[in-house]
């Protein structure tokens, strides 16, 4: 905290040095918090509210994460923008986040289509061993199927 005389005129205020004092003291860098568009505190303490107790936060992990909420903030904002109306409304927002809400739903859809494909695929596992096993050719496998001297001598008995 910067101490100033109150004759001066300034106001007390704190530096970006000491809001991330404890991050410095673990040995991380010290973060310049006047290039971001939100204030690095908040932003770290959902971040910790989220991980596990033992996990740490690296100092690039906070700044990519502050650039990252400024980008998304500014395409949500450039989306509201679109409205023909001057005044920004709920809904103008509620538009504009959708696609961010609906990756849950995408997530969501995604696990029921690959686990729809992987029973299909059990379905087809299940309908091959039946073929092989209900249909046994002999002296027939899938190796003299597929080498070059028995094609040629399926072909030359016609079968």
């Amino acid at each position: 905290m910067v101490n100033v005389d109150k004759d001066s005129g300034v106001d007390e205020e704190i530096t970006d040095a000491v809001a991330v004092a404890p991050d410095a003291a673990a040995g991380e860098e010290v973060i310049d918090e006047s290039k971001f568009a939100f204030a690095m505190a908040p932003v770290v303490r959902l971040m910790k509210d989220e991980l596990d107790k033992d996990k740490m936060i690296r100092s690039r992990v906070k700044v990519e994460m502050n650039e990252w909420l400024e980008k998304i903030c500014r395409k949500i904002s450039k989306q509201m923008n679109r409205s023909d109306y001057t005044m920004v409304e709920v809904d103008d927002f509620k538009t504009a986040i959708e696609p961010y809400e609906m990756i849950d739903d995408v997530e969501g859809e995604r696990m029921r289509i690959v686990a729809t494909l992987e029973k299909i695929k059990q379905d087809c596992d299940s309908l091959i061993r039946d073929v092989n096993r209900k249909f046994i050719v002999p002296n027939y496998t899938e190796e003299t199927r597929f080498d070059k001297g028995a094609v040629k001598e399926e072909n030359k008995n016609g079968v």
